[in-house]
Formats: structure tokens, C-alpha cells, sequence
């Protein structure tokens, strides 16, 4: 069975016009500088103008600022790292002299034990010198552990300064 087709609708267009507006260039500045003619576009780019000025104007005071702040931290570090070299080295210099101390201290024993007669009397040497490097090596201990954490306390101290000015404000 067929399905009856509808009979087809012819519709016609008319032609759309498409006329264009040449402008020259002559045309085109005469009519920008005019401010009648131009008046909205003249407002806008004087509002466009001004925030780009004023963004400028904020934008270089943050770099100065950051700037400021970065010259400041890194002064603070170059200090604060300064110190803690001399520290470092002051450090090392009394572990070296601690060092020397206790071999000699070593070499001095290990010569006693050369010339003794008996065993009750190296024994004697031994635990004599045992008790004299308990003593010394406590000594050295607490001094370079008080130096040690003098370092930490005077290579922070420009860090601490820094923070406190900072966050005071």
C-alpha cells in the first residue's frame, strides 16, 4: 500500500539587500577626533586609560615593596649565615683541640704501659687514666655542646629580628 505524498509548497525569497558603508581613512580620523561624533568611544578610552594607569601605579608599588622585602630577607640570610660560619669554624677548631688532647693523652698511656714492672701496676695506670679521660671528655662535652648551641642562638638571632619587624606591623 502507497502512502499518499502531500504535493510540494514552492515558497519564494526575495533578495536580501546588502549594501556596505566605505569608509576612508581620512573619513575615519576626522570622525575619531571629533568628540560629537565619537563621544561614547572617547569616554570609554579615557576610563581605559585611567584603570590602566592606576593597575600601572599599584603594580609598580607591590614590586617595590616586594622588592624591599627580598633585599631585606636576603640580608638577613647572608647574616645570619655569616655567623653561623665563623661558629662552624670555631666549632671544628675546639673539636680539633679536643682531639689532639685526647691522643696524647693516648700516646702518653700507651708509653707508661711501655715501662711498667707488673700487671697490679698497669692496671693502676689504666684505670688512673680511664678516670682522668671521664673528666676531660665531660669537660669537652659540655663545652662544645654550650658552643654549639651558642651558634644556633647567634645565627638566628638576624632570622628572629627579621620576623619580629615583619609581623609587628
Amino acid at each position: 500500500m502507497a502512502v499518499p505524498r502531500k504535493p510540494a509548497k514552492i515558497v519564494s525569497v526575495a533578495p536580501v539587500a546588502t549594501e556596505v558603508e566605505t569608509v576612508s581613512i581620512a573619513e575615519t580620523s576626522t570622525k575619531a577626533a571629533d568628540p560629537v561624533s565619537a563621544g561614547p568611544v572617547v569616554d570609554l578610552q579615557g576610563y581605559f586609560r585611567k584603570a590602566t594607569e592606576q593597575g600601572l601605579e599599584q603594580t609598580r608599588t607591590a614590586y617595590a615593596r616586594i622588592k624591599a622585602g627580598a633585599e631585606d630577607a636576603s640580608g638577613t640570610l647572608e647574616s645570619s649565615f655569616a655567623t653561623a660560619s665563623k661558629g662552624i669554624a670555631e666549632l671544628n677548631s675546639k673539636t680539633m683541640e679536643a682531639v689532639k688532647l685526647n691522643t696524647d693523652s693516648a700516646l702518653e698511656l700507651w708509653k707508661a704501659l711501655t715501662g711498667v714492672k707488673s700487671i697490679s701496676e698497669a692496671v693502676q695506670l689504666q684505670t688512673e687514666h680511664a678516670r682522668k679521660q671521664y673528666e676531660t671528655l665531660s669537660g669537652q662535652v659540655k663545652d662544645l655542646s654550650s658552643l654549639a648551641q651558642k651558634i644556633a642562638t647567634d645565627s638566628t638571632a638576624p632570622i628572629k629580628t627579621s620576623l619580629s619587624k615583619t609581623f609587628a606591623v
